[in-house]
């Protein structure tokens, strides 16, 4: 499928489904829509991704199939200043695609411009209707389960779980990611985006989730939110108890000292958050920490080097920043 991805004024750093679309997607993207960057391509600010022209707006969007929405803001709201852009795709014919807390499907205009021209609107968002609360059993999965958790929103949870299972591909496994975010169901094709699941059924559409692919050797579980967050927490516990997993692996900010968005509250010492992630899913499933990934993008090279021993010192396992450095075998070794 042709794209075009609306990331205005949030490209690339808080525009995650962008991103992740544009690092792990098979779709072929073909513009960025974002006034802010038009005229420049997406390798001038994003090196090792697939590369596209940034444009400013939908009327420079060459023939496509379908806009994403490709912003994932705090609350998931729709900004209006979007709505010329989605306008001008659905009069084009053209799929729209949202992550977002509000529906597409409940706008009226849209809705109309949909009907009139042929696109259809999908909120990624939206939840299956038979969803019910867990039964217990996602522990009797044969594949190893894997999930990433966090020190904060946004620490590269997804993006872990993405290239650990493209590590494991590499040594032959027949791996997959459990998309719960937005973004993985948008990369995909499936998954359920767990924050907006009533809170009962939430780690039963987990559940669901690990029990959907068919004899896998290994499932990497795309953690969400953090367990210290003021706001995220729930979802975060949801997924955990949900996924059942065997090992978990902790991703941060490098140099991060408090929650973003809330910045009185400090991130709690590393090895004070590996053992609540430990002691949490305790219950459920004996799950350590056996491997960290870690953030360091905008460090020097020797900084950033320094930054991931003394994180993997601080969390007592081995550690790599997945994007930078790779999957390295230490990392691998210590999750399969």
């Amino acid at each position: 499928m042709r794209i075009a991805v609306l990331a205005h004024e949030s490209f690339p750093d808080r525009a995650k489904t962008a991103v992740g679309l544009l690092r792990y997607g098979d779709h072929e993207i073909r513009a960025v829509v974002d006034r802010e960057h038009a005229g420049q391509r997406v390798a001038d600010l994003l090196p090792d991704v697939q590369d596209a022209p940034i444009v400013e707006s939908m009327a420079d969007v060459p023939e496509v199939d379908a806009l994403v929405i490709g912003i994932a803001p705090i609350g998931g709201e729709f900004d209006e200043s979007w709505r010329p852009d989605v306008r001008a795709a659905l009069e084009r014919g053209c799929d729209v695609l949202s992550g977002l807390h509000d529906f597409l499907e409940d706008d009226a205009e849209f809705v109309d411009l949909a009907a009139d021209h042929g696109g259809e609107l999908r909120d990624l968002r939206k939840p299956p209707e038979d969803l019910t609360v867990a039964e217990g059993t996602a522990g009797e999965v044969d594949a190893r389960v894997v999930t990433t958790v966090g020190t904060d929103c946004s620490t590269g949870k997804m993006t872990t779980a993405f290239e650990l299972r493209d590590a494991a591909r590499e040594r032959g496994l027949d791996a997959a990611v459990v998309p719960t975010g937005q973004t993985g169901v948008a990369i995909t094709g499936w998954g359920i985006v767990v924050d907006r699941v009533i809170a009962d059924y939430a780690a039963g559409a987990v559940e669901r989730l690990v029990e959907t692919p068919a004899e896998k050797d290994v499932l990497f579980v795309e953690g969400q939110g953090a367990v210290a967050h003021p706001a995220y927490s729930g979802v975060t516990t949801s997924i955990l108890h949900g996924s059942a997993p065997d090992a978990l692996v902790l991703c941060h900010n490098a140099g991060q000292e408090v929650v973003h968005g809330y910045e009185s509250f400090e991130i709690p010492p590393l090895p004070e958050y590996v053992d609540v992630y430990e002691r949490l899913s305790a219950p459920v499933a004996d799950a350590d920490v056996v491997a960290g990934a870690i953030n360091t993008s905008g460090m020097a090279a020797a900084a950033a080097e320094r930054a991931v021993a003394e994180y993997a010192d601080a969390i007592d396992a081995p550690a790599t920043d997945p994007v930078r450095d790779g999957v390295t075998d230490d990392v691998l070794d210590a999750v399969l």
